[in-house]
């Protein structure tokens, strides 16, 4: 992830840069976290951090937020830890999953988050939420009652094409596209149709009849491929 993040920070002029801390960073300790968050800011150039969970992260959030790195919280389908979840499912669709969402939201904010992710969630709970809040929440999956949305680059663009989840809404179909082109590459290249000679480096005449005198060699007729 800092390797991913360097190079984001790299081409972005002016956006916002969150660093998604990966599984295990920060679930091991809250001073493994800190350490752990610092380093997206000084080795990576993010201007904040993401971590997933509700009331079990409180402290490492306090923690990282007290040494002046901002944190932005992620309730609701949280990826890395869907297998405690029973998978990738929606989530607070029951009166209690809500009610501890809800509750999670809060002690999120007052530990100091700045924003905060919900994933996956049923839509009035999401928009109930979010007036509930006095940060920004980012919605994916979870209606258009957040401040804001996210998708998935993969998903929005069609590059994924295993599944689609419920949420999603693709704006081009680049995985046929791209599937199509790599075909007919391989082919042309089989074929020999590929490279062509509007694709080849050409050498004059004089001096490659120099390069075949001073080698000795004699130029091949045809270039057969290797086994």
């Amino acid at each position: 992830m800092l390797h991913h993040c360097k190079a984001v920070k790299r081409g972005a002029q002016s956006a916002l840069l969150i660093g998604d801390m990966p599984f295990m960073s920060y679930q091991v300790s809250p001073q493994e976290a800190l350490r752990n968050a610092g380093r997206f800011l000084q080795e990576a150039g993010m201007d904040a951090v993401k971590l997933e969970g509700g009331r079990e992260r409180l402290e490492a959030v306090r923690l990282i937020v007290g040494a002046g790195i901002p944190v932005m919280g992620h309730l609701g389908l949280t990826p890395q830890s869907a297998n405690q979840l029973g998978g990738f499912r929606p989530q607070g669709r029951t009166a209690a999953a809500a009610q501890r969402l809800l509750e999670d939201a809060r002690l999120l904010e007052q530990a100091g988050c700045f924003s905060l992710v919900l994933e996956t969630i049923p839509a009035r709970l999401a928009e109930l939420v979010s007036r509930q809040l006095s940060i920004p929440t980012i919605g994916i999956g979870a209606g258009i009652g957040c401040d804001g949305q996210v998708l998935v680059t993969h998903d929005m663009l069609g590059l994924f094409e295993r599944f689609t989840p419920k949420f999603v809404r693709r704006y081009a179909n680049f995985h046929a596209d791209m599937l199509d082109a790599f075909t007919a590459y391989r082919g042309d290249v089989e074929s020999r149709q590929f490279p062509a000679e509007e694709h080849t480096i050409e050498m004059a005449d004089d001096e490659w009849s120099a390069f075949l005198d001073q080698t000795g060699l004699e130029p091949a007729v045809s270039l057969e491929p290797k086994v």
